[in-house]
């Protein structure tokens, strides 16, 4: 099977590119040889490799710039999705594509399941919501697979964030009033690859008959944490085992959100059902601190 994998320059795309090897022939584009922001060169590189199988994790990540750039938001993740879409039904080849907790507005009690109504509060949110609903309406054969607060080893986080400002600062100040479940780019495209591989044996034995997969899964860690929490946890991680790792300080302060405001609103609960996803393949995800403690340990 050939796989196209966009975005690979992201967290995400860059694992996927290693998580899809063992199902395929992978191909990978980034934003130079595929750009998402120009429909006509969307159409021209997936007519002209004619992939068996579509992933998109490529979007536009930058959440409070979008709130200065709506229209570009806007195309990249909301009018992009629709268009790939549309060349996956053409083709008649399955899509892959990944949203977030900002298609929520965080005010639920609880986590969210695939059923909760989205109610979008930022321009980030509002275009990936946008996403979801082309690739729907292109009617396509999909799988939307939302996640939340994602980190790796590479690119731009919040964990090396972290790491950079314990060593450039004498304290610490992290938001306190916001609660989620920190998610590994490297348990996504582990458990992405999973997925397909599921998928793919059970089309190659029809006799076990077909079955239906909801369109939109939820794909998190385990439990749940502050992003202060989350702070804490890796400079502890990373004081047991990076051992270049020297803080200035260990001294955290929680904060609320109102203490530290950006541009874009966040969402106070973006906490994430992932029974479904269970119930449909039989993957259970770890707690959030497994995949943190892997990340930390894969920087060292």
């Amino acid at each position: 099977m050939k796989i196209l994998v966009t975005g690979i320059t992201s967290q995400v795309g860059w694992e996927l590119m290693r998580s899809m090897q063992p199902l395929g022939e992978v191909i990978g584009v980034n934003s130079q040889q595929m750009n998402l922001a120009d429909p006509d060169a969307i159409r021209r590189v997936i007519r002209a490799i004619q992939p068996g199988l579509i992933v998109n994790p490529a979007a536009y990540t930058a959440v409070d710039k979008a709130e200065s750039e709506p229209e570009l938001a806007m195309q990249i993740n909301g009018i992009a999705p629709g268009i790939i879409a549309e060349e996956a039904k053409r083709l008649e080849v399955t899509l892959i594509h990944y949203s977030t907790d900002y298609v929520f507005d965080g005010t639920k009690e609880g986590p969210y399941t695939e059923k909760d109504k989205a109610n979008p509060q930022s321009i980030y949110g509002k275009s990936k919501l946008a996403g979801e609903k082309a690739i729907q309406a292109a009617a396509c054969d999909h799988l939307i697979l939302r996640t939340s607060w994602v980190y790796a080893a590479r690119g731009k986080n919040f964990l090396k964030t972290i790491l950079r400002l314990a060593q450039e600062r004498e304290s610490l100040r992290i938001v306190a009033d916001q609660f989620g479940a920190p998610t590994s780019a490297r348990l996504i495209a582990d458990t992405t690859a999973h997925i397909i591989r599921q998928i793919a044996t059970e089309q190659r034995h029809k006799s076990l008959g077909s079955r239906s997969y909801p369109g939109v899964l939820n794909l998190t860690s385990g439990g749940a944490t502050s992003w202060h929490g989350f702070a804490s946890y890796i400079l502890e991680q990373a004081v047991l085992n990076l051992p270049q790792f020297k803080p200035l300080s260990n001294k955290i302060d929680a904060i609320n959100t109102s203490e530290y405001p950006l541009p874009a609103p966040r969402p106070a609960n973006s906490l994430l059902d992932s029974h479904q996803l269970n119930t449909s393949f039989g993957i259970s995800l770890p707690k959030w601190e497994t995949g943190a403690k892997l990340c930390i340990a894969e920087l060292a």
